[in-house]
């Protein structure tokens, strides 16, 4: 299917912008690596479309220096064109690998023709171009929020992601289903979704600037040399963060329904702590409380959306140091040894656990070795590696992988 220019609107800028799928392109003249920025995955999510189309112009005009190639797309063009974050279906949760492998049939919604459209595009860039590859998709938030990365934790993304002034929320994966980059880490590559703040700031306009300031030279698509006021990109992120760079772990998700009336008590922004039992929304006029201690993530102020709000926890530092200490020696090859946890795809990196036998078996152990539980029926959980599927050996020669 062919899509149209769309013209897309910042109320930030009070102006707007109009885009094809391929928002711009730059091919260096050196070998390098291959950068790919996405921006407006959700419509309403506009603040990434405005960034990548300003910093790519701002390269291509005067001429910097890039090694390898870089690319910026715009998402879901039909959502951006009415600024809604979706016309029939969440973009963002249609990348399983049943709802790609049945695309043809599933040509119906827009979204559908969507999806098809960016995922010939994402095939045809790594067919005709080189490794290592980096995929950053840019979005916003309804709720006032300090920008924060979130990754599916294999080692690439963990250790890529580090880099950045930033704090780093692992595991949403586990509660969500289908989205784009949880699919590109099935492919092997570094992805990092990056949240650069409320849709209609204009300082997310300019977190998104600095992340892909930041993505390009730590890539080594740009030398630091040739990335003017790199310094100035860091502290602007390290600010706006409010100098938090932890790691946290999703450990609750409130999922509504588009039937359901929610909303939230208050305001709430994210990273802001809660106790258990705090009452943080109403649903259908009953009242939800907090069920863990720990900190508000993503509360939802906007009509459409499938999660209220997500519980994070802090993660220690000495968990994450150990947890890389065992992955690196494959760790992961233990389990199958053990009572009720045998492989259901090898090749992919996939555990069937008995939770009958394997009573033991928790997701701190899990999580420690890299898998996600992703179904659990009839007492059975599947749990995906996703340092199995790492095409690690791409990034092996990277500065920021070695150290």
């Amino acid at each position: 299917m062919t899509f149209k220019m769309t013209e897309v609107q910042s109320k930030a800028l009070k102006s707007a912008i109009k885009v094809n799928r391929i928002i711009s392109e730059i091919h260096g003249h050196e070998k390098g690596p291959t950068v790919v920025f996405f921006g407006g995955i959700h419509g309403n999510e506009v603040a990434g479309v405005f960034a990548i189309e300003k910093v790519l112009n701002n390269l291509l005009e005067s001429k910097t220096a890039i090694n390898g190639s870089i690319y910026g797309i715009a998402g879901n063009l039909q959502a951006l064109g009415s600024n809604h974050r979706f016309i029939e279906k969440d973009l963002n949760r249609l990348w399983t690998f049943d709802h790609i492998y049945n695309a043809h049939e599933n040509l119906r919604a827009n979204e559908d023709n969507e999806q098809q459209d960016l995922l010939d595009l994402i095939e045809d860039i790594i067919f005709h171009n080189h490794p290592p590859f980096y995929f950053i998709d840019i979005h916003t938030t309804s709720s006032q929020s300090i920008p924060f990365i979130t990754i599916n934790d294999a080692l690439i993304n963990r250790k890529f992601s580090e880099l950045f002034p930033l704090p780093v929320v692992l595991g949403i994966e586990e509660y969500l289903e289908g989205p784009l980059l949880s699919y590109i880490n099935e492919l092997g590559y570094v992805s990092l979704g990056i949240e650069v703040g409320q849709h209609d700031s204009i300082e997310s306009i300019h977190n998104a600037e600095a992340c892909i300031y930041l993505a390009l030279t730590y890539a080594v698509s740009l030398k630091e040399d040739d990335c003017n006021h790199f310094r100035l990109y860091f502290n602007t992120l390290k600010e706006s963060s409010q100098n938090n760079s932890s790691f946290f772990e999703v450990r609750h998700r409130e999922a509504i329904a588009l039937s359901d009336n929610f909303k939230m008590n208050g305001i709430f922004h994210s990273f802001q702590p809660v106790k258990r039992n705090d009452l943080l929304a109403f649903k259908n006029d009953i009242p939800v409380q907090a069920k863990k201690e720990g900190y508000i993530f993503m509360p939802l102020y906007q009509k459409q959306g499938e999660e209220g709000f997500f519980i994070i926890q802090k993660i220690n530092p000495l968990f994450l140091r150990f947890s890389s200490f065992l992955r690196k020696l494959k760790g992961y090859n233990v389990l199958v040894v053990l009572p009720g946890i045998k492989w259901k795809n090898k090749k992919r990196g996939i555990l069937e656990v008995n939770l009958r036998i394997a009573k033991f078996f928790a997701k701190k152990i899990a999580h420690l070795l890299g898998f996600r539980a992703k179904k659990i029926q009839n007492n059975r959980m599947l749990m995906y590696n996703r340092e199995k599927v790492a095409r690690t050996k791409d990034y092996n020669k990277e500065k920021w992988f070695k150290k």
